[in-house]
């Protein structure tokens, strides 16, 4: 099957399809190995996200890599996997092996292409790499009918012999071709420009498919393939969060949201669902131990959140004044407002807004002043936080349980214990609650849901040090799951034990607030 090059689209967009290759070189980025098994579940999700290809790893490198491999090839019929493997006979066999049960499938070979890497990493000579390319894809034909070909470095290597590597590929019987920007050095006015180049001198180059994969050493990679999309290619290889070696792959995320964004500019559409874009980032930065920094675009906690008062005033009459984006379409929960020391009236009555209160102007004016001052002690007002204020601006309590106290027991040689104490603002009363569990944070969880009773699902939780040193403060966020709807809860302490505590009681609150939950019907159950 050779890979269409032509519009697959209804209308006159170009096609491009999506090469993920989080599980192969995405899991080369230090410290995100995985286990075999949990390269199944992070496959599925891939196939529902609607990825074209999958690259499920090396199937060489392990008995275990081998055998996910091949489960994902037998289970996941209706998406392209790919096997990766080096112009060697055993990496060759071992990854036909493992895809054999495909309903389609490639083989990707590579080689160096770069001087550098030929006289320090191969120590070939040029002739010696083309003789031995020639011999590999010229092996792999006989197990496959497509081919995929990648020049490694090739935006390093000189013209002429990556025009001599990539046309022997074609003359073996390559039938896509994929150049790489392996240390990801390219720029996009010199990197869009190559593909064209390629077609017009090497022979057969009008025949192939074009591909690209391109690293972020200069984070250039999303603006690189969109350079060689522009040229003609009609395959992006990617990685969910844009993880990989060193800095990381072309992101996922970012390329195809530009392409959905800025696809009439472009001229090309993908078949991805973008409301899968969300659960997928979650599912592989907790799987892979992947942290998402803050202001990674699209997936990042900070990429739809607000804190300066004018940019929340515009958001709050017209999301379009501050969002190219609608994050709600990528799965993304709506939180778009932080509340902060910028922050001002217009953010503040909303946010009380969404929990059930309604102030009066002077009411309204004393959360405003007690906000101010508490944002300057430390500069993000959390749920919690911004109730306490709002039950000391109307004399009253605000939050329906409240966390008095907490005590957990910990220890090397034996289970963590733990007791809470929580206030019910409905009538005042206090009842202290213990647990036990295999960490802190667990057992004071069960002591939790006993003393609020929502029965609510804890889904998540992030915990973020806010400074430095032995004093640092944390922030805990935690989401929870209720009524098929995920509410969150945050709070700031030295003690992340007791921020996170506090956030899930708030996480428990703003389900109680939102009506949705009736806490005297579920403890009667």
């Amino acid at each position: 099957m050779t890979m269409n090059t032509n519009n697959e689209s209804n209308g006159s967009k170009r096609r491009i399809r999506i090469f993920d290759t989080t599980l192969r070189d995405g899991e080369q980025a230090p410290g995100a190995s995985i286990k075999p098994e949990q390269k199944i579940v992070i496959a599925r999700q891939l196939a529902r996200l609607g990825v074209d290809v999958i690259e499920p790893g090396f199937a060489i490198s392990s008995p275990g890599e081998f055998q996910a491999i091949q489960q994902i090839s037998r289970e996941l019929q209706g998406v392209e996997i790919s096997g990766f493997a080096r112009c060697v006979k055993a990496d060759i066999d071992a990854a036909v092996a493992a895809t054999r049960d495909a309903a389609r499938r490639r083989l990707h070979l590579f080689i160096s292409s770069s001087q550098i890497h030929l006289d320090f990493q191969l120590r070939k000579t040029q002739d010696e790499v083309i003789r031995v390319l020639r011999e590999m894809v010229a092996y792999g034909k006989q197990f496959v009918d497509e081919i995929e070909f990648s020049p490694m470095d090739a935006s390093r290597a000189s013209e002429e012999f990556l025009f001599r590597v990539i046309e022997s590929a074609i003359d073996e019987g390559a039938s896509i071709i994929n150049v790489p920007d392996t240390m990801g050095y390219a720029l996009p006015e010199e990197f869009g420009p190559m593909f064209t180049r390629i077609r017009q001198n090497v022979r057969g180059g009008d025949t192939v498919a074009y591909s690209t994969h391109c690293h972020n050493d200069l984070g250039l990679a999303v603006a690189n393939s969109l350079a060689a999309i522009r040229h003609g290619v009609t395959q992006v290889e990617v990685c969910v969060n844009g993880i990989g070696e060193r800095a990381g792959n072309c992101s996922l995320e970012e390329l195809v949201m530009a392409i959905q964004t800025r696809g009439d500019s472009i001229g090309v559409e993908t078949g991805i669902n973008p409301g899968e874009i969300y659960e997928t980032s979650r599912l592989v930065s907790r799987t892979m131990h992947f942290p998402i920094a803050y202001n990674k675009p699209i997936v990042g906690r900070n990429a739809f959140q607000h804190e300066s008062g004018i940019h929340q005033d515009g958001l709050l009459k017209n999301r379009n004044t501050y969002e190219i984006m609608d994050p709600e379409a990528m799965g993304i929960p709506r939180s778009m407002i932080v509340l902060g020391k910028h922050s001002g009236r217009h953010a503040i009555k909303h946010r009380i807004a969404e929990y059930g209160f309604r102030l009066e102007d002077g009411e309204l004016e004393d959360l405003y002043a007690r906000f101010k001052a508490k944002a300057d002690e430390q500069k993000i007002i959390t749920d919690d936080v911004l109730l306490q204020l709002v039950g000391e601006s109307t004399d009253s309590a605000a939050e329906p349980y409240a966390l008095v106290d907490l005590q957990v027991l910990a220890g090397s040689q034996r289970s963590r214990i733990a007791s809470v104490t929580v206030r019910r603002a409905e009538d005042g009363t206090e009842g202290t609650f213990a647990a036990s569990g295999e960490g802190p944070l667990e057992a004071v969880i069960h002591c939790i849901r006993q003393a609020v009773p929502v029965e609510a699902e804890f889904e998540d939780l992030e915990l973020h040090s806010l400074s430095t040193g032995e004093g640092a403060f944390g922030e805990a966020v935690v989401t929870v799951q209720y009524g098929g709807q995920r509410y969150q809860g945050t709070a700031i302490h030295q003690d992340i034990i007791l921020a996170a505590a506090r956030a899930y009681v708030s996480a428990c609150n703003s389900v109680v607030l939102s009506g949705r939950a009736n806490p005297a019907k579920e403890a009667a159950v």
